[in-house]
């Protein structure tokens, strides 16, 4: 019904910056918060950043600072601008949304997600 991809993922060295997207697509209504989270391995799935329809951000303090997540509601699209990254950075990154589906429920969907691997 609804698919969430991400890309913009890859190696970087410690201090460089990465562009996450993702693009939601499929049969829905509306979507309203959308979301990046990250896992990395051995430890649990954590917030980086979340964005209301409206425009209003949430960070982790992990990443406060350093990343920008935006989106473009023309598009379907959520983007986490990421600069001076580190190696404690590397992770899965999943993309996530709250969307209103065509049957009016609201729904929580996750994107396949996309590797981010910073090098010392």
């Amino acid at each position: 019904q609804v698919q969430l991809v991400e890309s913009g993922g890859g190696l970087v060295q410690a201090g460089g910056s990465l562009r996450l997207s993702c693009a939601a697509s499929g049969s829905f209504s509306r979507i309203n918060t959308m979301g990046w989270y990250r896992q990395a391995p051995g430890k649990q799935r954590e917030l980086a950043a979340t964005i209301t329809s409206g425009g209003t951000t949430n960070y982790s303090d992990s990443v406060k600072g350093r990343v920008t997540i935006s989106r473009d509601n023309a598009k379907n699209m959520v983007y986490l601008q990421m600069n001076s990254l580190k190696p404690e950075d590397t992770a899965v990154y999943y993309c996530h949304a709250v969307i209103l589906t065509l049957m009016s429920s609201w729904a929580s969907y996750w994107g396949q997600g996309t590797q981010v691997t910073v090098s010392s």
